[in-house]
């Protein structure tokens, strides 16, 4: 039984051999199989194949061709800005789905060209199209090198910006230099003395007073300002740049001090402006500091303070912060009558006034940032987005600041009408002749925050923008039997009262209305009161929301409603402004 088996077994070795065997020269006579059309997409998910119709998802387009030759899959560059990549051989529709820009033809290409991408103190050797990505990741400007051909060269370049001892073999001793790599290796060698007898070497990170390098350059106690930089620096015996001043560590204290580059982050005091310290030259641009002349502990220089003090409105302010003036009260329509707003900024120890254009067309806005930002103040003149606010008519339109510049008011509303007609026509309107018109009481309106100063000289647009605070108000009496007039209707707008109403709204219009100007000045001016055609004096307190120190209050006299008589007396000048219309109706305008 044991020898049947192993039989069988050996049988079978032989013939699956012989049976590969002959698969194998079946195989080596085979012709491969032949493509006859392009598929867009293949059943599997494949684009642009070269395969079998029967492999060709009936979604997409097909072509009994090769697919280099058809429109829709024909090889060319992808590029991809996003991701800074350039692909080539990539067929058309590949190239669109992933939102790339596809170039016809395998040509090179300007954005697919290799060169030396420079960021910072690295490089690297890409096309054009990845050093604007890579630039952009690290937020810095493209410098993109055409000129450098091969990788080596490229990595040459980001060591060209190092900085450190360049010294140079004389006749009278070991010179140096600090300065970049580059400039070691080109650099002019007549101006340190005696014969050069080689090419400068370089060492990186070394100060040239560093003992090891045996230069004749040595410490000093002396200091210096350097163009472009914040810090006061140690200079050397041959007038090169050491570290920064520490008077702590001068050569006698800490002679470390003086061999290689010391970081600012590891010099003294580094989280500190270190304004007008005797001891510390690590000043701090944004921090307020920057290298001055002064007395320090060593040498005549240290961190001179560039933050202002009691500036004009008595605040301090430090460098670079800046802040809005007015000339009085504003926002909320209460700008005086010929006022500006103007943007003072603290620069290097100086208050500089920037002021916002004229006639209000712009104000100063400002802003205090959290205390992640040191509650760092900044404004800025914008322009004033007003000319829409009459025409909002609710709050959250008003209020929208990312659109304009207004303020809800209650107890006035706008109707809408084309109030910025001449005063005539209001009354005249025909049509309207019974309705209350323009600017009215009740409800609410949107207004300017900041009113726009007018040109009020001929050809001007003052009376066309004053003229949206026009109010046309219908009155009716009635007659009782003994020819007794009393009001019936709208009484209040007998009243001087409300004058005072309307003109709350006239000078939110702008330069309108009865104001005081930013000399502290009252008039009255800018408005007229009519009744019946006929015009009235203003014997109210217009100026009571405007009452200061400087101001003098006046009240408004009220009139009581339906007193026919008491409205005589007050208006003693003229008494046959309410002369009954054959409609029973009287007519009072309001108008600026």
């Amino acid at each position: 039984m044991r020898k049947l088996i192993a039989f069988v077994f050996v049988f079978m070795v032989v013939v699956s051999g012989l049976v590969i065997a002959q698969d194998n020269g079946a195989t080596d006579e085979q012709v491969a199989p032949s493509f006859n059309v392009c598929c867009e997409k293949t059943v599997s998910g494949a684009w642009c194949q070269n395969t079998n119709q029967d492999q060709c998802d009936e979604g997409f387009r097909s072509s009994p061709t090769s697919c280099a030759a058809t429109s829709f899959c024909e090889a060319g560059v992808c590029i991809d800005s996003e991701e800074g990549i350039c692909a080539k051989n990539t067929p058309k529709k590949v190239c669109e789905l992933t939102t790339g820009t596809w170039v016809e033809g395998d040509e090179e290409i300007p954005q697919c060209s290799l060169g030396c991408c420079l960021i910072g103190d690295q490089s690297s050797f890409v096309t054009l199209t990845r050093c604007k990505r890579l630039s952009n990741i690290y937020g810095l400007e493209t410098n993109f090198r055409t000129d450098v051909t091969d990788e080596a060269q490229c990595v040459l370049l980001a060591f060209a910006t190092d900085k450190g001892a360049c010294v140079f073999e004389t006749d009278g001793g070991r010179e140096c230099r600090f300065t970049t790599r580059q400039e070691c290796s080109g650099s002019e060698s007549s101006d340190l003395g005696g014969n050069v007898t080689g090419q400068g070497e370089f060492f990186r990170d070394y100060l040239c007073s560093a003992d090891e390098l045996a230069t004749n350059c040595g410490p000093t106690r002396e200091t210096t300002c350097v163009d472009g930089k914040d810090e006061v620096y140690f200079v050397d015996s041959c007038g090169n740049l050491a570290n920064i001043y520490d008077a702590n560590r001068i050569y006698s204290n800490d002679p470390g001090y003086w061999q290689k580059v010391v970081p600012k982050g590891d010099s003294c005091n580094s989280e500190d402006p270190n304004i007008e310290s005797d001891s510390c030259g690590n000043c701090d641009y944004l921090g307020g500091s920057i290298c001055g002349e002064g007395r320090a502990r060593y040498g005549d220089n240290f961190c001179r303070d560039l933050n202002c003090y009691d500036v004009q409105n008595g605040e301090d302010y430090r460098n670079g912060e800046s802040w809005c003036e007015y000339m009085g009260e504003q926002g909320n329509g209460k700008d005086g009558v010929g006022s500006r707003q103007f943007r003072h900024v603290c620069i290097q120890g100086e208050e500089v006034i920037e002021p916002c254009a004229d006639f209000r067309n712009e104000v100063c806005i400002e802003q205090k940032h959290g205390p992640e930002f040191g509650d760092f103040i900044e404004a800025a003149c914008r322009v004033n987005r007003w000319t829409e606010c009459i025409d909002q008519f609710t709050e959250e339109d008003c209020l929208n600041e990312d659109k304009r510049d207004c303020f809800w008011v209650q107890g006035l509303h706008y109707d809408g009408s084309a109030s910025n007609t001449e005063v005539q026509n209001l009354a005249d309107q025909e049509d309207e002749a019974s309705k209350n018109r323009g600017v009215l009481e009740g409800g609410h309106i949107c207004l300017p925050a900041n009113p726009p100063g007018l040109e009020f000289w001929d050809n001007g647009n003052a009376k066309e923008v004053c003229s949206f605070g026009n109010s046309k108000q219908v009155v009716e009496f009635k007659t009782d039997i003994f020819g007794k007039k009393k009001c019936k209707e709208n009484c209040e707008v007998l009243e001087t009262g409300w004058v005072d109403t309307m003109n709350k709204a006239c000078v939110s219009m702008g330069d309108c209305g009865a104001h005081v100007n930013f000399l502290g000045v009252k008039t009255d001016g800018g408005i007229v009161w009519k009744q019946d055609g006929k015009r009235k004096s203003i014997q109210t307190g217009l100026f009571e929301n405007f009452a200061g120190d400087e101001y003098v209050e006046v009240t408004s006299e009220e009139i009581e409603e339906g007193s026919y008589e008491e409205f005589e007396e007050v208006n003693e000048e003229d008494t046959t402004v309410f002369e009954e219309s054959d409609g029973g109706e009287d007519e009072k305008v309001f108008n600026q």
